[in-house]
């Protein structure tokens, strides 16, 4: 982003850690749970588990309803239980040879669909983000059965509902070199910086230092430790011109959670205008 205040960059930052809505597992029916992760903690780490289904296709639930629609909620269910091998060595202790189905994956959770939502998303694979997210060990004849049901929401109310994992950004660095650096020093020099940001080129038989992407600078400091390079370099940064790095936690592509957070923003900018516009004028 170029060319804005840090406040408005700042601003997209929180919306797309808090505002962005996703879809994410609200409410578990434990219908039998013997295995040595207790309900609550079973419920908070199925919460936490990123699935994969665009929020834009749903609406939020009202306050208040215990019974989720389909055009609101998304129901998914997780149902395994932990046998012996037969077929496994006697000696083994290997618990992958041992048992079937000793670790739950978020790969075991299915989606079931609500109403007539077949028919509303006939191409929709509704699933976690990963497969192999592990939720919890059993032991023969330790089971679990539970039904949960995700809806709509945004990291203000919880953070499992955030769409990032991490949003940032930093200052473009402004890396400008004084004086002609060459030879040993040259090579000095590129050793201070991260990969790919000096390079050298041969110029009349010496070797000269030149700037080649300051954008992959990590600001390190480390030329100033240089007592024959500290004076040749200045390093600053670009006051308006901002790099933002969105890691998304793979519900929807980072291009999409910058897109729907510029939206944001633009509704709320249109609500305070409204709202100035509602204002009687004296």
């Amino acid at each position: 982003m170029v060319g804005i205040d840090a406040a408005i960059a700042n601003a997209f930052r929180r919306i797309l850690l808090a505002e962005v809505p996703t879809m994410a597992v609200e409410k578990v029916f434990v219908y039998n749970n013997t295995s040595i992760v207790q309900d609550e903690i079973l419920a908070h780490r199925l919460g936490l588990i990123p699935i994969r289904a665009d929020p834009r296709l749903f609406e939020y639930r009202n306050q208040g309803d215990e019974e989720g629609t389909e055009i609101d909620t998304l129901q998914f269910q997780l149902k395994i239980k932990c046998s012996r091998n037969p077929q496994a060595a006697k000696e083994s202790s290997d618990p992958n040879e041992l048992y079937f189905n000793h670790k739950v994956y978020s790969k075991h959770m299915t989606w079931v669909p609500l109403g007539n939502q077949t028919d509303l998303f006939p191409d929709a694979d509704f699933r976690p983000v990963h497969d192999d997210i592990l939720i919890a060990l059993l032991r023969p004849g330790q089971e679990i059965d539970v039904l949960m049901h995700c809806v709509k929401g945004i990291g203000k109310d919880h953070a499992k509902f955030s769409p990032v994992a991490t949003a940032s950004y930093r200052l473009l660095p402004d890396i400008t070199l004084l004086q002609p650096v060459e030879d040993e020093a040259a090579e000095t020099l590129q050793k201070c910086f991260s990969p790919g940001v000096i390079e050298i080129q041969n110029i009349k038989g010496k070797k000269v230092a030149r700037v080649a992407n300051a954008r992959l600078d990590t600001f390190s400091r480390e030329v100033f430790r240089h007592e024959g390079l500290k004076n040749l370099v200045r390093l600053a940064r670009v006051r308006n011109h901002y790099i933002f790095s969105v890691e998304s936690t793979g519900i929807l592509p980072p291009d999409v959670l910058v897109t729907e957070a510029i939206k944001i923003l633009m509704g709320k900018c249109q609500r305070f205008l409204n709202e100035l516009d509602s204002v009687p004028m004296e």
